[in-house]
Parts: structure tokens; sequence; C-alpha cells
């Protein structure tokens, strides 16, 4: 039986929604992207609520997620997100810990508890040992009315922490810059990778149904097959 990664800080399994080896839209260069699966917070009108609920999406081991996130050459950096990263935080400070052994990467992190919050009352094992390895910290939770539009915040009242200076204030506007999103298609799947800018998120959503929708009825007037069953 596995261990439950939210009590277990996602040790020795991190509990994954997706991955992306490659995305330029979630902070300076080109970063690679985990989404962690489940969170303590039920925000309103997020862009992920399938990530919100504490089920088992796919498990493995930090050292063994690497490889994936290290596949694209050219990263210059990590960023975390889910769900909610600090209720797996002990699995990925090591995941973050293995792959600096490797390449040398900055490492931003949002999360829906605020820095206070994290340093006083930590909600698992692992966040100050994460809270290390973090340069940029992105904290609080979303809040659909204040969403303003603008930077890697998905509304005002978060909060960008520089936690070191390895990633300078100059360098990239969190704040007030132009938000930027990508279309990642895979085998069966599409998905909408950034902090989408305002009607964004509607139409891709628009687009996928439309999409389905065209291939489903190239096949409305004939016998699909029929499922095999098995037996236990």
């Amino acid at each position: 039986m596995f261990p439950n990664p939210w009590q277990s800080g996602g040790l020795p399994f991190l509990n994954i929604a997706s991955t992306s080896p490659a995305t330029r839209t979630l902070g300076p260069g080109v970063r690679g992207a985990v989404w962690v699966q489940g969170c303590s917070f039920n925000c309103p009108d997020g862009i992920a609520p399938e990530w919100i609920p504490r089920r088992i999406s796919r498990l493995v081991k930090p050292e063994h997620l690497v490889a994936e996130i290290l596949s694209a050459t050219d990263i210059t950096g990590l960023t975390f997100s889910g769900g909610e990263p600090m209720l797996q935080a002990a699995g990925l400070a090591k995941l973050v810990r293995i792959a600096r052994q490797y390449r040398e990467l900055s490492l931003i992190c949002f999360t829906g508890f605020t820095l206070e919050q994290l340093r006083q009352q930590p909600p698992g094992p692992g966040v100050t040992e994460l809270l290390a390895e973090i340069d940029i910290l992105i904290d609080g939770q979303y809040i659909a009315a204040r969403n303003d539009n603008r930077g890697m915040r998905g509304s005002d009242n978060q909060r960008i922490h520089y936690l070191t200076t390895k990633i300078k204030r100059d360098n990239y506007d969190f704040e007030g810059g132009s938000r930027k999103a990508e279309i990642h298609l895979g085998d069966g799947y599409a998905m909408l990778v950034g902090v989408p800018s305002f009607g964004m998120s509607e139409a891709f959503r628009h687009a996928v149904g439309k999409a389905n929708a065209t291939l489903l009825s190239g096949v409305k007037d004939r016998e699909l097959p029929h499922k095999k069953e098995s037996g236990g």
C-alpha cells in the first residue's frame, strides 16, 4: 500500500498532476514545470479545478522524475505549482536538490499559504527545506474578483517574495508584465500552460470542446466496438 503523499510530504512518492519539460510562460528563460495533485484550498474559478481534489493521479519518486523535467537541454529553471506544492514539500525539496546536481537552476514556487504561515505553522513535513531551495515564492490564495490581468500573479493580493538574489527584480516583471500562455499537445490531450489573460481559458476550453465534437461526429454513424470486460 502506498503512503499518503499529503501526510508524508511527498516522500517517497510525489503525487503529480502534470509536468512540462520546457515552457517560457512561467518565469524567465525556459523552465521545467511540475504541477502536484491535491490542494487544501478550493479557490473559486481557479484555472485548474481538476488538480484540487486529494486523489491519486500519478505517483512517482522524486529521483525518477528528475530525468523527465531535465529532458530539455536548454532549461534554466523550475516552476512548481498545482494543486498545492507545500503539501508535498519534502518530495519537491528532494526533487530540486537532485536536479541542481546536474544543472544551475532557479526555482519559482506558487502556494496558497502566506510566507508567514509557512514559517510559523508549516502545513506538513519538508516546508522549511523547500523554502530554503526557493528563489521566488508567489504566495496567497487566488481571488477571482482581484484578478488584475497582469503578471504571473493570479490576483493582486498574491505577493512576490524574492527569497534569494538569483532572479533579479529588473530581470523579469512578475507583477506588471504581460501574461503569457502556451498550448501543449500530447497523446490525446491539450494543455494550457501559463497564467492566462482574461478570456483565454474560456476560449481554450471552447476550442477543445469543439475539436472533440468534430472528432466524435466522424464516428457517430459507425458501430463502436464493444469494450472487453475482465473478470477478477
